[in-house]
């Protein structure tokens, strides 16, 4: 389990993945792009967390089909990620200095 970052744990201790709404990801970390309408389905089904109610109205408010999740924990240059999800996070991520960091 990564130090930054968001987890969410159910009260088996265990880690709500999010596997069922990820259309794209880098294979050697846990950025990543989501859908939108997956997510919330994936975390109206999750076991209760304090969190969820605010990654459910960021997800229905989303502008977009796709939220994207920026791992922080690591230094990854995401160079075996090569799907054109890749191209979509990169730019959507390149509009956020601060959120360049991993992005070498």
């Amino acid at each position: 389990m990564a130090d930054d970052g968001l987890v969410i744990l159910d009260e088996d201790g265990e880690e709500l993945h999010f596997d069922a709404a990820t259309v794209s990801a880098c294979p050697s970390c846990r950025s990543r792009v989501l859908a939108c309408v997956a997510l919330v389905d994936l975390l109206r089904d999750a076991p209760p967390h304090p969190r969820i109610p605010e990654l459910v109205e960021l997800a229905e408010d989303a502008p977009t089909l796709h939220l994207y999740i920026h791992d922080l924990g690591t230094t990854c240059g995401h160079r075996m990620w090569r799907d054109p999800g890749f191209v979509e996070w990169s730019e959507v991520l390149a509009e956020f200095a601060d959120a360049r960091r991993g992005l070498r």
